[in-house]
């Protein structure tokens, strides 16, 4: 214990202290020997790193509780990585730059639901580089963090909507061989509609 705080840069009371409030996993125990390993000094210093952002100790228990218990990398990415996007991999407090004050539990949990982000061990997982400019950018601007996330669950609706749509039609005059070759001219055509969309929405807000 002594060796983990002095590595931490804390004192020995505020580490017991971390640990009353679980805000690190306890320790292997072997007969009166407790082992830390890396994983408790990543830990202390994502705690130092987010109180230093001006999180609150009950937010940081909060959100270690649901990155403990939330979905692995596994989970996320499945048996294959994403065809065409990019994951990215964040430690903690990289998370919290991105969305500044708005990385809650509730909203993590929400995020990890919808499958954006997974955990690595110490690290967070997210399924799409571009979703996460997207929502940090949003977030920048203003938007709550929640109302994006919200936002981007009924989009997954139309999206899943839009893919089923498009396989249907190419399957009913080709083949499934066909798909992958087909596959950017259904984006082209949800991206133009999209922008036609937006543009008739601008001229009835005028």
């Amino acid at each position: 214990m002594e060796e983990l705080a002095r590595l931490a840069g804390i004192t020995v009371r505020t580490l017991r202290f971390y640990r009353e409030r679980k805000l690190i996993p306890p320790p292997r125990r072997e007969g009166r020997i407790a082992w830390y390993n890396d994983h408790h000094l990543a830990r202390l210093r994502t705690i130092s790193a987010l109180l230093a952002r001006g999180h609150t100790l009950s937010g940081i228990a909060e959100l270690a509780e649901a990155f403990d218990h939330g979905r692995n990398v596994g989970d996320l990415l499945g048996l294959d990585a994403p065809t065409e996007e990019t994951p990215v991999r964040l430690t903690p407090e990289e998370l919290a730059d991105h969305f500044a004050g708005e990385v809650t539990a509730e909203n993590l949990a929400a995020a990890m639901e919808l499958g954006y982000i997974g955990t690595d061990g110490d690290e967070i997982v997210h399924i799409s580089r571009r979703l996460l400019d997207v929502s940090s950018a949003l977030v920048r601007e203003g938007v709550p963090l929640a109302e994006v996330l919200d936002a981007g669950r009924r989009v997954r609706e139309h999206a899943d909507a839009l893919a089923a749509l498009f396989t249907d039609l190419i399957l009913r005059h080709t083949s499934e061989e066909d798909l992958p070759r087909l596959r950017p001219l259904a984006k082209s055509a949800v991206e133009a509609e999209l922008s036609l969309a937006l543009d008739r929405r601008a001229r009835k807000q005028t």
